[in-house]
């Protein structure tokens, strides 16, 4: 089972990670800022998801000017670019599962473990595709849908 990152915290791995995501936002016209890469490489090596303070904190030790409004700035760049996922429970980020190469909108799943903290992200379609299917029975479109799941994961579960 995959948790919150599923990049270990191998600098070199990251580092590939941050290059992939910094070409891929090159491919699309946008750039991938020094501070953007700061707060993505953060996410990137954190083993549990992050809350945008947590993120402040970490940066403080590099820039002291760093403010809540330039971290959220970066997040909400990185979210739509498609590198992180908000978990909307825990008001943190965590990486997108398929990485900065492969790196889309799609409709996530989060199974939130109550016990440890970790979040593994998985990708149903036949879950997405059910969620459409009912809303259109409501007579509604459905244009994205985050889920998320709360409950025990499996090394909680034998613990």
């Amino acid at each position: 089972m995959t948790h919150a990152n599923p990049i270990d915290a191998d600098d070199a791995r990251t580092a590939a990670m941050l290059a992939a995501a910094g070409a891929l936002c090159a491919k699309r016209g946008v750039r991938l800022t020094d501070l953007r890469r700061e707060v993505l490489g953060l996410i990137l090596r954190a083993r549990q998801p992050m809350g945008a303070y947590a993120l402040l904190e970490q940066m403080r030790g590099t820039r002291r000017a760093a403010a809540p409004p330039t971290v959220y700035r970066a997040l909400e760049f990185l979210q739509e670019q498609g590198l992180v996922h908000k978990i909307e429970r825990l008001a943190a980020f965590i990486p997108c599962i398929e990485g900065p190469e492969h790196a889309h909108h799609h409709q996530a799943q989060f199974l939130i473990c109550r016990r440890c903290g970790g979040v593994t992200e998985i990708d149903d379609h036949a879950l997405a595709d059910a969620l459409a299917a009912a809303a259109a029975r409501a007579g509604f479109t459905v244009s994205g849908a985050t889920v998320e799941a709360e409950g025990l994961c499996g090394d909680c579960l034998r613990a």
